[in-house]
């Protein structure tokens, strides 16, 4: 069985979506400001370019509202106490699977009479679950530290 993009069994963050999580937490952070996704890029020293395909992602999933223009940016879509860490994390990892078998190649050779696609799919669904625990709103508790460290 084969580890599908190195996800570690999909309980690693690829940068994707550790970059939509730190977007997401400035934004909590900073609220209610506007911030244009280039001062984020800036802040955490990352690709513009490669950020605002985040940013996109982000808008068309609902968890944040882009504006476009001179004064444009980002800002949360809903409260930081409405968004679950878990539902930003599927919705990043949409198509990653946790090893070949879980997605649409099936042809693994042992997958009849394979032991391991269960303790897989528990240890998915126990990740997830610990996840969908923790809101946006818990994981920026620490706002007056966070601000220092983001220039608010």
């Amino acid at each position: 069985m084969r580890i599908v993009n190195a996800n570690y069994l999909a309980m690693q963050l690829d940068k994707f979506t550790d970059y939509a999580l730190r977007v997401l937490m400035t934004l909590a952070v900073r609220h209610p400001e506007r911030i244009p996704t280039s001062e984020i890029a800036t802040i955490f020293g990352l690709s513009e370019n490669h950020l605002s395909k985040v940013a996109t992602l982000l808008a068309r999933e609902g968890f944040v509202i882009s504006e476009r223009g001179r004064n444009g940016g980002l800002t949360l879509a809903r409260p930081a106490d409405q968004i679950l860490v878990g539902a930003v994390v599927r919705a990043m990892k949409r198509n990653d699977t946790v090893a070949e078998c879980f997605g649409p190649n099936k042809s693994c050779r042992i997958l009849p009479a394979c032991g391991l696609r269960e303790p897989l799919a528990q240890a998915q669904a126990a990740y997830f679950a610990t996840l969908d625990r923790y809101t946006l709103a818990d994981v920026t508790r620490s706002r007056h530290g966070l601000s220092a460290l983001l220039g608010a």
